[in-house]
């Protein structure tokens, strides 16, 4: 009876132990988001920003000892981190920048940082891929999941992309680990960026397209394959489902028949069961 009350105890401590992984993670990037956004604001005092900074690299380091990173590593993979944090700040004020620029409905930079899904994930995402590249897995795909399961959209930590990226709406875009995006692109809802095959042993090949500047991809779009381009300043229209190169400015549309015909041409009702 005492080796099975221990098992089952030994079992729910390392449930709390992962949800409290999660927990910690989860604060980090939303306070880290926060500090790196409110920084700059006047009326705030100096010391708030310099004790948080200070959380946050004490949580950081906890996030990293626990992915396995060892006391001296984890150390200075967070004052590596911190040390590069403005050149992420500067990606994203351009990301920012493109929102305001091109959105007619946004009002304002509050607006954007408080209440844009898209932005809110890029801003994860350029986090988590800094990360990545400091080989914290763990911890880089588990922020990005965060993000995912707040705004719906899906970029995977490796995925690089370039500076002025604009995610409209967003809900349901898919972005595959080796998607590269150039500058100045646009992407809407619905869009996936994807492989076209699943099999493990292509794992550490190019399998997701490139998406060179100043492209705007419709809704629902579909890309595929890792040998596919879409080239510099296409247009790809919604619901498209490509699998080759794109020359460079060109629009790629689907073509659907919309038939409209008045009501009294049809005798009866047409009925339809839910």
């Amino acid at each position: 009876m005492k080796s099975v009350n221990k098992s089952i105890y030994q079992s729910n401590f390392l449930e709390k132990k992962i949800l409290l992984n999660k927990k910690k993670a989860k604060y980090w990037i939303n306070e880290l988001s926060y500090w790196l956004f409110c920084s700059n604001k006047e009326y705030i005092e100096y010391d708030f920003f310099e004790q948080k900074e200070l959380e946050l690299k004490t949580i950081l380091k906890e996030l990293l000892e626990q992915e396995e990173f060892t006391k001296e590593q984890s150390n200075q993979l967070t004052d590596d981190f911190f040390n590069g944090i403005s050149n992420v700040y500067q990606q994203l004020l351009q990301d920012l920048k493109a929102i305001l620029s091109f959105d007619p409905a946004a009002k304002s930079r509050s607006e954007v940082l408080i209440a844009y899904p898209g932005f809110f994930a890029i801003t994860v995402h350029r986090i988590a891929y800094v990360l990545w590249k400091k080989d914290a897995f763990i911890l880089s795909r588990l922020i990005a999941e965060y993000a995912h399961s707040k705004t719906g959209i899906d970029i995977h930590p490796a995925a690089t992309i370039g500076e002025s990226f604009f995610i409209d709406h967003g809900t349901g875009i898919v972005i595959g680990e080796t998607a590269v995006i150039g500058k100045n692109v646009k992407i809407y809802q619905g869009v996936t960026l994807g492989a076209l095959t699943v099999s493990k042993d292509k794992a550490i090949e190019k399998r997701h397209p490139t998406i060179e500047d100043d492209v705007v991809i419709y809704a629902n779009a579909t890309i595929l394959g890792g040998n596919t381009i879409i080239g510099k300043g296409a247009v790809i229209g919604g619901n498209v489902w490509i699998t080759n190169s794109i020359p460079a400015q060109s629009l790629v549309f689907h073509k659907s028949e919309i038939v409209i015909k008045n009501i009294q041409t049809f005798p009866e009702a047409m009925n339809f069961s839910i």
